[in-house]
């Protein structure tokens, strides 16, 4: 393993608590933590050029390797991702498996915040996937053809697409599954795990410079099955871990607790998929060092506007305010009001609706990247608990 290429150092930790704030070492440049990636599915965030993504903060970029699979070549070709997209800070690449997976149930793949519907799986004969121990056979949503992913072929796509962070191939259950297909789903991960760590050492050095794999945390939400695979996958020799897994929304503090509490303390934690602002500052206290997630970009472009009081829709009853008072993100820098942003969203001419996506964009993600900086800088001062308990006050959602 090339370790002068990618390292993690832990710079304080939260007292009595799993929480740290750290560095995250990559070829492409260091990742200060806590941090937020912001999701470039393709090697873009949608509607925002690279300029503006320096602009906000932006310190890395999550892609996938599922809809990167098939331009895989043309990016290595490149020499790897940062050349191909224009991005040279630090990347990662999800493994594929969560969107295969979803095209297999459908439902309840993420954590869930409505606990009183009644969650059921696809039924079997309308799923577009089928997992066996070799992988997922799926179709391809966009084409009809039927395709196939298994721990090998994603390290592969993966190396091709050369980020400096890589996730091993794993089965995401849904919350509908029953525990005793947690335990089927998680062994076989555990087994994909090791295949994916085989195969990525064959190519982590195809591009020149050392890409770095993590291992995926399964379990659903049941405390045995989250000890026990962390156990397993920590005594593996994997960079860093990311932490997964379909779960209400109320389990998040102590399913972290349990698996990062067995994973090895000096090896850096990402939690998938997720950004509300108190599911950063519960993940942060439970050892989370960077998070991902769609949803800031994709709220923006829908008008739901992130703020220290929570968020809003964005409408015409205060059409002459900012989108948020003392907001440092260009967007209100700029003077934009909620009035002229609303008239852009409705606009009828593509090129001015393009441009609300981008402002828009640039302020929710800047409100996210922000609250990471401070969660650092709160961690270093030593006041962290103060911190939360004084955000969550004026926060609502």
């Amino acid at each position: 393993m090339h370790q002068n290429d990618f390292s993690f150092e832990i710079t304080q930790k939260i007292p009595h608590q799993l929480g740290r704030a750290g560095i995250i070492h990559t070829p492409h440049g260091d990742i200060q933590t806590p941090a937020f990636m912001c999701v470039g599915t393709r090697g873009q965030v949608p509607f925002l050029p690279m300029e503006d993504l320096h602009r906000i903060g932006g310190q890395a970029m999550l892609s996938n390797g599922y809809h990167l699979r098939k331009t895989s070549y043309e990016i290595a070709n490149q020499g790897g991702l940062a050349q191909w997209s224009g991005w040279h800070g630090p990347t990662l690449t999800d493994s594929g498996g969560f969107q295969v997976m979803s095209l297999g149930s459908g439902s309840g793949k993420v954590v869930n915040m409505d606990t009183h519907k009644p969650l059921e799986n696809t039924p079997m004969e309308k799923r577009l996937a089928k997992v066996s121990e070799a992988g997922v056979e799926f179709e391809d949503y966009l084409t009809g053809d039927m395709d196939f992913i298994g721990p090998e072929e994603s390290m592969q796509i993966q190396c091709r697409i050369g980020a400096d962070i890589h996730m091993a191939f794993d089965e995401l259950t849904s919350l509908a599954d029953s525990y005793d297909y947690n335990v089927e789903a998680m062994h076989r991960t555990e087994r994909w795990a090791q295949r994916s760590l085989d195969e990525h050492q064959k190519h982590c050095m195809d591009l020149g410079y050392y890409q770095a794999l993590y291992g995926c945390i399964q379990g659903g939400r049941w405390e045995d099955l989250r000890r026990s695979t962390s156990k397993k996958l920590g005594s593996m020799d994997f960079d860093g871990y990311g932490l997964g897994g379909a779960f209400q929304k109320s389990d998040l503090g102590n399913i972290l607790r349990w698996c990062n509490e067995e994973l090895p303390e000096n090896k850096p934690k990402h939690l998938l998929g997720l950004s509300h602002p108190d599911d950063i500052l519960i993940g942060a206290e439970q050892g989370a060092d960077t998070f991902d997630c769609v949803a800031p970009a994709r709220e923006a472009r829908h008008g739901r506007i992130y703020t220290h009081h929570g968020f809003y829709h964005l409408n015409l009853q205060h059409p002459h305010d900012l989108l948020e008072k003392g907001c440092d993100c260009p967007t209100c820098q700029a003077g934009y009001t909620q009035g002229e942003l609303r008239e852009m969203q409705k606009s009828e001419d593509k090129a001015i609706r393009y441009e609300y996506f981008r402002l828009a964009t640039m302020h929710n993600l800047r409100f996210i990247i922000r609250l990471t900086e401070e969660i650092r800088a709160a961690i270093l001062d030593g006041h962290f608990e103060w911190y939360k308990n004084a955000f969550l006050k004026e926060y609502r959602q």
